[in-house]
Order: structure tokens, then sequence, then C-alpha cells
């Protein structure tokens, strides 16, 4: 295993998440499909997938935690643009601090800053 890579969220307009998470972000797609849309957030991958048929439940069970240097300051900002509240803020033991938002088209945004963590 040479660890995660990608992780995607699936919505019902591609152009308007691109726009919501190039925002979010700040970074433009790399990749910029009809059928895929992907960001590279420092060596890892967002990607969107347009969302087919009737629209799919949003679950709850698996989370995907993007570094972020100020957890506070991250979180605000994702509110101001358009995500809602999953989970506040938290001490989750030591310095480590979680928090989730929902973009606008529900899937789970997770946030976690690490200061042990190290990429190899």
């Amino acid at each position: 295993m040479l660890g995660l890579r990608t992780t995607i969220y699936i919505v019902p307009n591609l152009s308007e998440a691109k726009d919501w998470y190039s925002n979010a972000f700040k970074v433009d797609p790399y990749f910029d499909e009809p059928f895929y849309v992907g960001f590279s957030i420092k060596g890892f991958e967002l990607g969107l997938l347009p969302e087919e048929g009737a629209s799919i439940p949003r679950g709850e069970n698996v989370l995907s935690y993007w570094g972020v240097a100020d957890i506070q300051q991250e979180f605000e900002r994702l509110l101001t643009l358009g995500a809602t509240q999953h989970e506040a803020p938290k001490n989750v033991g030591g310095e480590l601090m979680v928090a989730s938002v929902k973009d606008p088209w529900n899937n789970i945004i997770g946030l976690i800053y690490n200061p042990y963590f190290k990429i190899e």
C-alpha cells in the first residue's frame, strides 16, 4: 500500500461544484472534463464526479480529512462559502484538532490540524 491518493465527491452540478471547490481549496483544477474534474491538493487528488440519475444518499460512514494550518479559520471560511457545519472544531488528543462541514451538495469535508503527521 502506498497511502491515500484520491478523495472523490459526487455532485449533481459539476460546473457549480468546480467553482465552489476552486474557491474552497484556493486552486484551479488540473483536469477538467465533463465526466471528471480533478484538483491537485499538495500532492493528493480531490476529484469531482457528476451524479448520474437520481440523487444518491450521502453517507457519514467514511471521512477524509484535509490537513490545515489553522482549523478554526478554515472551518469558518468554508462556512462563509456556503458549507454547513457537520462537526465543530474539537480537540481529539494532544494538539490534534478535527472538524467537518458539508458542501452545498451534502458531501462531508473533514479538516484536521495534526502537527505530528509528516508525509514520507
